[in-house]
C-alpha cells in the first residue's frame, strides 16, 4: 500500500506551489463554470459544465486511518478440512485457496445448515458470498434430493460474478447454475432450460419478466437469498421483490446479507423473514477499517481533473476504481484520461452487457490502469488488489460510501481511497452542524 502520509504531504505541497507560482488566472473549469440564465446553452452535451449537486452526508466521515491489526489479534476462524461439509466441496475450497472459515461464514453456518431465516450483517470483502453458497451446495451435496435456490442480486455484474463463484465451488458436483440478467438478450433467455437448475441467480426485472412469460416457475424453489439486501429492498426494487416473494409458494428459508443495514427497512425485512438469525460481524454503518481514507480539496481556482492527475503520477497506485456521478461525466472522464495518457474504460447502465464484462476484465487483467464507474461496480464486485479508489464527488448517501470504499482492502489487505470536496461541499457541512448556543 502507498505511503499514505508522505505522499499526501509531498501532494499537497506540489498543489500550494502550483498556485502561489502561477499569476495567471486558471481556465475556468466545467465542473465550476455557471451561466447567465438568459443565455440558451446550444452547446454540445460535452461541452456543457456539470450540474451541481448538493448531498447530505458529512464530510468527517471522509477521513479515517487504516488500522493495522497485530496478526494475533486478527480473527481466524475454524479449518475447512476440520468442518463437516462435504469431500467434494472440501476439495474445490482448497484448490481456489481458501483455508479457514470467515467469521460471517462461521457465524452463519449452523443456522444456515438448519434452514433458519438469517440475516447477515459484514464489512465488505469478508467472504459473503461463500456465506451463503457453502451450506447451500453442502446441503445439496449431503442430501441427495437437491432444494432449489433463487439467489437475487441489485446488478448484473454482481449477478455474473456470484455465478462464477458459484460454478467454481462446485465443480465436478453436476450442479447446473443459471443466471438472469438485464441488458442480454431476453430470447436467449427463454431459450435457456432451467427446470433442472438448482441454483437460479439474477437481477429482478428480468427474473420477474421471465415469470411473467411462464418461464421461470417459482413454486418449487425453497430457498430465498437477497444478496446486497439492503439495496434491494429500497424504494427502486421492493415492488418486484415482493411480487416474487408472493410466487414463492414453496419458498422454506430466506437469507438476507450485506455490508449495510438501514433501520428504517425493518419493517419491510419482517416481510420476507420468520424469526430470523442475526449475524452482525460489523454493525452495518461504517466504512472499513482497513482503507485508509481522506479528501482532496478543491479550492475555486483549480481543476479537479488536473488534480486528479497530479494524484494518478503516484506509480503505486496501478489499479484505481473512479466513481463518477452520472454516465455522461464518466465517459467524458474516461475518455480525457486516455488522452491524458493513462489507460481507462468506462462501465455505467447505458452500456452494453458485453461492454461491461470486457471492460471489468480489461481492468482485472491490468490492460486498463483506471475504472470509472457508476455505483453498477460499487457492490459486491470483487477485483483483486485495487489500490485506490476515488470519489470524483461526494456520494449522495453514507451506504454508498461504504460500499464504494470497499471495492479496496479486501480480503485482509489494505487499501486507500480519496474523495474530492469542493469548497462549496465544505461551507454546506459547515451548515448543517448544530449551532452552539451562546
Amino acid at each position: 500500500m502507498p505511503q499514505h502520509t508522505d505522499y499526501m504531504t509531498q501532494f499537497k505541497k506540489n498543489r500550494s506551489n502550483n498556485s502561489s507560482n502561477s499569476n495567471k488566472p486558471n481556465k475556468p473549469n466545467n465542473q465550476n463554470s455557471t451561466q447567465k440564465a438568459s443565455k440558451p446553452d446550444n452547446r454540445r452535451p460535452s461541452q456543457r459544465p456539470v450540474r451541481k449537486r448538493t448531498t447530505t452526508m458529512p464530510i468527517h466521515l471522509l477521513v479515517q486511518d487504516a488500522v493495522f491489526e497485530p496478526l494475533e489479534n486478527k480473527y481466524v476462524g475454524q479449518r475447512y478440512d476440520a468442518s463437516p461439509i462435504h469431500s467434494d466441496l472440501l476439495k474445490n475450497l482448497i484448490v481456489m485457496g481458501f483455508t479457514h472459515t470467515t467469521e460471517i461464514q462461521e457465524r452463519t453456518f449452523e443456522a444456515l445448515k438448519a434452514k433458519k431465516d438469517v440475516i447477515g450483517i459484514a464489512s465488505t470483502g469478508t467472504g459473503k458470498t461463500g456465506a451463503f453458497l457453502i451450506p447451500m451446495l453442502d446441503n445439496n451435496l449431503q442430501n441427495r434430493e437437491q432444494r432449489k435456490t433463487l439467489i437475487v442480486v441489485p446488478t448484473r455484474e454482481l449477478a455474473l460474478q456470484v455465478q462464477e463463484e458459484c460454478t467454481k465451488l462446485a465443480k465436478g458436483m453436476r450442479l447446473q447454475t443459471v443466471c438472469y440478467i438485464g441488458g442480454t438478450n431476453i430470447e436467449r433467455d427463454l431459450r435457456l432450460e432451467n427446470r433442472g437448475a438448482p441454483v437460479i441467480i439474477g437481477t429482478p426485472g428480468r427474473l420477474l419478466d421471465l415469470v411473467q412469460r411462464g418461464h421461470l416457475q417459482l413454486q418449487n424453489i425453497e430457498t430465498l437469498i437477497l444478496d446486497e439486501f439492503d439495496k434491494m429492498l429500497d424504494m427502486g426494487f421492493v415492488a418486484d421483490i415482493r411480487k416474487l416473494k408472493r410466487g414463492l409458494t414453496g419458498c422454506k428459508q430466506t437469507l438476507l446479507f450485506s455490508a449495510t443495514n438501514n433501520p428504517k427497512q425493518r419493517p419491510i425485512i419482517d416481510e420476507f423473514v420468520t424469526k430470523p438469525v442475526l449475524v452482525e460481524v460489523s454493525q452495518g454503518n461504517a466504512s472499513s477499517k482497513r482503507v485508509q481514507q481522506d479528501i482532496i480539496h478543491v479550492k475555486s481556482d483549480q481543476d479537479k481533473f488536473t488534480l486528479l492527475l497530479e494524484l494518478l503520477q503516484n506509480p503505486e497506485y496501478d489499479k484505481v476504481i473512479l466513481f463518477i456521478e452520472t454516465k455522461h461525466l464518466a465517459n467524458r472522464i474516461a475518455k480525457k484520461l486516455n488522452g491524458s495518457g493513462v489507460s481507462a474504460d468506462s462501465i455505467h447502465g447505458d452500456k452494453s452487457q458485453n461492454y461491461r464484462v470486457n471492460a471489468l476484465n480489461k481492468f482485472k487483467d491490468g490492460t486498463i490502469r483506471v475504472l470509472v464507474a457508476t455505483d453498477v461496480a460499487a457492490r459486491g464486485i470483487d477485483i483483486n488488489d485495487v489500490a485506490l479508489v476515488v470519489n470524483y464527488q461526494i456520494p449522495n448517501d453514507h451506504d454508498t460510501y461504504i460500499h464504494r470504499v470497499g471495492r479496496t482492502g479486501r480480503a485482509g489487505k489494505t487499501g486507500q481511497a480519496f474523495t474530492f470536496v469542493e469548497t462549496s461541499d465544505l461551507a454546506n457541512d459547515e451548515k448543517r452542524k448544530p449551532q452552539r448556543k451562546r
